[in-house]
């Protein structure tokens, strides 16, 4: 298989956790977000994901985008180690706390969004900061109360890594990275604690990607 991938990108960042923890080879094909004007927005990455975003991941059966739908894929087509509970509730609480992430915090944090902000409302890199860590804080502030459940053991969801995992570490990094300290959220904190020294963690982290800067 092959992923694209830009090494800051969340959503692959996420696909490379989810590999890792399948223990499934992978060719990685950087995807520079901002040289060249962007390059996931040139005519050969368009026509692999017309939605110009990261990740994309050739299988056998085909492209897929889209990285709660490429982890998903992945689960189901190797289903050890599963990144979903067996039962209806449980992956029903993992989708939830995954959503939260990937999809209220992340997308109003993509770098386009950052870009729009810039050029149509002229917002300023301290304007931009503050827009950033606003939306984390307020995800993290309800995942907190979210994960203190006795569902929440090791990890976001009993004592194994699932989806959920896969997408609060990339989100993890993030605060760090705008300045946001998560141990203002103790868990969190622990369960980032929990993973990121994790082989499957520790070599999907942006640092040790073969286009890290």
């Amino acid at each position: 298989m092959k992923l694209y991938s830009y090494f800051r990108s969340s959503a692959a960042y996420r696909v490379r956790i989810a590999l890792n923890l399948k223990n499934l080879p992978y060719r990685t094909e950087p995807v520079h977000l901002l040289q060249d004007g962007g390059r996931q927005r040139g005519a050969e990455y368009t026509a692999l994901n017309p939605q110009k975003l990261v990740p994309a991941l050739t299988t056998p059966d085909g492209v897929l985008t889209q990285s709660l739908a490429i982890i998903e894929y992945l689960d189901e087509t190797h289903p050890e180690p599963p990144l979903l509970p067996a039962d209806a509730a449980g992956r029903a609480r993992v989708r939830a706390i995954a959503q939260l992430t990937a999809c209220d915090i992340h997308p109003l944090n993509n770098l386009r969004v950052l870009q729009y902000l810039e050029q149509h409302f002229a917002a300023g890199g301290e304007a931009k900061n503050h827009w950033y860590r606003h939306w984390i804080n307020e995800g993290f502030t309800a995942l907190e109360t979210l994960l203190h459940s006795p569902q929440t053991g090791r990890f976001c969801h009993g004592d194994n890594p699932t989806l959920a995992d896969c997408c609060l570490i990339p989100q993890v990094y993030n605060a760090r990275r705008f300045g946001i300290d998560p141990a203002a959220y103790p868990a969190i904190a622990r369960i980032a604690a929990e993973c990121t020294p994790l082989p499957a963690f520790a070599a999907a982290a942006p640092e040790n990607q073969p286009d890290a800067e």
